[in-house]
């Protein structure tokens, strides 16, 4: 009874000390990903290998294929999607080399059969310990090389890189209060790896700036002239991606009336009439909003713009030689709703939403590559986490009843054997 329940703990307790560290980097962007589970398998099944090394690789194997298995279960259920392929292949690949390169740094220790066949006449000769070490570093080397290389890389910078002006209220440039200067907001910092960005004061200058793609992000109150000076841009070929916050709950330190703060509602509704659109109510609560083709951007006080974009949230209208395309809702750009490290905007893996990918989209340039996979709603991930128990549970037992009849078997021939050899001896 013992050794079945020590046979069931070691084939259960290491892929559901994988599932439950997997879990807290899942959490930290909600992101279904199989690499967030690839480091915390790499290190406890390259210590399980070690310790599972007398009991054979169909052992240590059983033990990896559940650590992979329940981290797949949640992805899918979690996400309403099968995981990336390379991704689930790419764990799976890691899991093994960890699993087996740290059972080959404990040389002498291992069951007969693969190893032995791959170590061969070294063990005889006292090289086997040199050799299966070298293997074991190797093997754990390439793990390494997998997390290193595997997962999404950080957002580099494209050549010819188009010009884009931007005109805004918001703290996308300098620090807010004025302590810090000049500093780039996370979503300025995608910007720059797309466009040659140029922040603008007076829409007067965006003739002479050269850009034909503006972003127009909640501005403070502009002139009749200056509008008039944005529509005649559009209309003579620019393209303008206008954010127009009704609502507007970007954090702020500055008291209420300070003129550095942004506008709390967009001043954009008489250049918005002018071009024709025409927005429905208010939506106040935070949404988690899916596009069809599962990207997710994050809105929070929205104004509604019908519209027959695939996206759902972004209206456009051609307008003379030039477009422009209009969401009710500035808090998307705020990394608070965007990014889980402002000290990585750029490492897509710390991504909470799709957004930075979005507005490169909606401002047409070249798109930053990746199908993240997003956790739906607290009912799907509850199912995830429950199906991945139950099936790494079943999964356990099944081994532990598998290498208990397999023990029984060895165990037998082994007396055989040996009676064998005892009657051979006393003939």
């Amino acid at each position: 009874m013992m050794a079945g329940l020590k046979r069931f703990l070691w084939l259960w307790l290491p892929p559901l000390g994988i599932f439950l560290a997997g879990l807290k980097r899942a959490f930290l962007t909600g992101q279904a990903d199989p690499w967030d589970w690839g480091w915390p398998a790499a290190l406890l099944l390259a210590g399980a290998g070690l310790l599972l090394s007398r009991r054979g690789w169909p052992m240590q194997a059983w033990v990896a294929l559940g650590g992979v298995g329940m981290a797949l279960i949640f992805c899918t259920l979690a996400a309403a999607r099968a995981p990336d392929q390379l991704a689930a292949v790419g764990l799976l690949a890691v899991v093994l080399l960890a699993m087996f390169g740290g059972a080959l740094l404990m040389p002498g220790r291992h069951d007969a059969g693969a190893y032995e066949a791959f170590l061969g006449a070294g063990r005889g000769t006292g090289r086997g310990g040199f050799v299966s070490i070298s293997a074991g570093i190797g093997l754990l080397t390439l793990a390494a090389l997998l997390l290193w290389r595997g997962p999404a890389q950080p957002v580099q910078p494209v050549p010819d890189r188009p010009s884009l002006a931007v005109i805004t209220g918001l703290p996308l440039f300098w620090d807010e209060a004025g302590r810090g200067g000049l500093r780039d907001a996370p979503i300025v910092t995608i910007l720059r790896t797309r466009f040659a960005v140029t922040p603008l004061d007076d829409p007067l200058q965006l003739k002479a700036s050269g850009a034909r793609r503006l972003l127009l992000a909640q501005p403070r109150a502009l002139t009749p002239v200056q509008l008039v000076a944005i529509d005649q841009w559009v209309r003579d070929g620019g393209t303008a991606l206008v954010l127009a916050d009704p609502l507007l709950r970007w954090p702020s330190d500055l008291p209420l009336g300070d003129r550095r703060r942004a506008p709390a509602a967009s001043l954009l509704q008489p250049l918005l009439g002018h071009w024709g659109f025409r927005s429905s109510a208010i939506k106040s609560e935070e949404i988690r909003h899916f596009a069809p083709d599962g990207m997710l951007i994050t809105l929070s006080g929205m104004r509604a713009y019908p519209t027959a974009e695939k996206d759902g949230i972004v209206q456009r209208k051609q307008m003379g030689q030039g477009a422009a395309l209009v969401m009710g809702d500035a808090d998307p750009i705020d990394d608070r709703l965007w990014l889980a490290d402002p000290a990585h905007p750029l490492d897509p893996r710390y991504w909470v939403a799709d957004t930075p990918a979005l507005l490169v989209h909606w401002l047409g340039a070249a798109a930053i590559s990746g199908d993240r996979r997003w956790m739906r709603d607290s009912r799907d991930v509850t199912r995830a986490i429950r199906w991945a128990l139950l099936v790494g549970t079943i999964w356990a037992m099944m081994g532990a009843m598998a290498f208990r009849r397999e023990r029984r078997g060895f165990s037998a021939g082994t007396k055989k054997e040996h009676g064998g050899v005892k009657d051979n001896k006393s003939g």
